[in-house]
């Protein structure tokens, strides 16, 4: 409940702090985890930190894809927003993994498995992203996994 009582606090601070922006950002934020609570059932005790982390990266995800979207359609200043709001989020999530040490990871996984050809892909994939939690973009893993393999 840490990461929740954070974002509060943010908010709060946000406020008080007349960044208008960040805090409607963030409320933004606490109402999909409100709503992700609630279709969970757990709206009293909460949802842990890990799970909060999923939310956050998929709300980045969809700014980055907006400001594809935006871009191709020529709208930078809604790009420009899209983007700002996905560098706030991003904030609370833990710092990515490069690259290279996701290849590596994916190297040790294999190894670790014993497998090789496309038809192994999916069980890497899962075993890679279990060990890097929300560290990585599922994509990148997808795409190394692909290439490794």
């Amino acid at each position: 409940m840490a990461l929740k009582s954070q974002i509060d606090n943010d908010v709060k601070a946000a406020l008080l702090g007349g960044d208008r922006f960040r805090a409607d950002v963030l409320r933004g934020l606490k109402a999909v985890i409100l709503n992700e609570e609630v279709a969970k059932g757990k709206r009293d005790e909460g949802l842990d930190d890990a799970t909060i982390e999923q939310l956050i990266a998929r709300e980045v995800k969809k700014r980055l894809d907006s400001v594809q979207q935006y871009t191709a359609a020529a709208r930078p200043e809604l790009a420009e927003t899209e983007q700002a709001e996905a560098k706030i989020l991003e904030a609370y999530l833990p710092e990515q993994l490069s690259e290279a040490d996701v290849q590596k990871l994916i190297d040790e996984t294999i190894a670790e498995l014993g497998v090789s050809g496309p038809q192994a892909m999916g069980q890497v994939i899962g075993a890679v992203k279990a060990k890097v939690g929300n560290s990585a973009d599922g994509a990148t893993i997808a795409r190394l996994v692909k290439e490794a393999l």
